[in-house]
Order: C-alpha cells, then sequence, then structure tokens
C-alpha cells in the first residue's frame, strides 16, 4: 500500500473512531447550566470599543430576555432576522411589539450600566441611545448583531 493511501485509511478510521466515541457519550456529558438572564452581572473592565460593545450586547439581551420570560440563549437564537423575531413571538405568546420593546428596553438598561461603569462615555451612551429610540428594529438588531464590527 503506498503512503498516502495508508495515510488516508488512517485519517478515515480515526475520524470513524472519532464520531462514534461521541456518539457514545451522547447524554452522558453534562449539560451546561442556563444563566438566568434576571440575575444582575457585573460589568469587567473593558480593553476597548469591542470589548464594551459585546458586554453591552450580552446585557441587552439579559435585559430583553429576563422582561420576556426567557432564557438569553433563546432570544439571541431569534434574532437573527425579522422572520426569525416573528416565530419567536408567536412561540412565546408574545407580540412582535412586545418584543421589540423589550429588546429596546434591555438596550437601554445595558446603556446605562456601561455608562455607569465608564465602559462608555456619555457622547456614546447618548449616540447608542438614539439608535435605540429611533431605528427601526430590523436595522436596530443587524447593529446589535455586528455591533463590534460596526464600532470597532
Amino acid at each position: 500500500m503506498r503512503r498516502s493511501a495508508l495515510a488516508l485509511v488512517v485519517c478515515a478510521a480515526a475520524s470513524v473512531t472519532l464520531v462514534g466515541a461521541y456518539s457514545a457519550l451522547g447524554d452522558s456529558a453534562p449539560a451546561v447550566p442556563i444563566v438566568d438572564p434576571c440575575v444582575p452581572r457585573e460589568w469587567r473592565a473593558t480593553s476597548g470599543v469591542e470589548a464594551a460593545i459585546e458586554q453591552i450586547v450580552l446585557s441587552t439581551a439579559d435585559g430583553a430576555a429576563c422582561e420576556l420570560g426567557v432564557s438569553r440563549e433563546e432570544l439571541l437564537l431569534a434574532l437573527g432576522s425579522g422572520s426569525d423575531l416573528d416565530s419567536f413571538a408567536a412561540e412565546n405568546d408574545i407580540t412582535r411589539s412586545d418584543a421589540e420593546s423589550a429588546i429596546r428596553k434591555g438596550l437601554d438598561g445595558a446603556i446605562g450600566d456601561a455608562e455607569q461603569a465608564d465602559a462608555i462615555g456619555a457622547g456614546t451612551a447618548r449616540l447608542l441611545r438614539q439608535i435605540s429610540e429611533n431605528f427601526p428594529i430590523g436595522i436596530l438588531l443587524t447593529v446589535l448583531g455586528n455591533a463590534a464590527d460596526v464600532f470597532s
């Protein structure tokens, strides 16, 4: 057998073994606990705009999820697009308007927390509040979803 063919067989066998091991472990791996979005989180010291915006996005999701009575992870999955938000609202027996309002309220709270922690200045806080209050929800979700790229 040629060396390249042997290497291919070894790689294939390793792949099958790895997939088999993961399948065998399946449900035995401990579940990662979902953190309660209503529990206040401390703001970490940030070393740049990107880190501050990341915390604002996560804090926004926490605030909105708490308001809506869902997990942050469930809400973040729904923020992918307007149609995902509509599905999320229908699945959780709320209106799209309620979901939008909770997101805006969550962002406002996150902005206040970031300003209080000196993660952002007053001018940035003002700009973010104007965006939150005036941008259509689709654009706001895009800004939140791409915040690190937009502001860095």
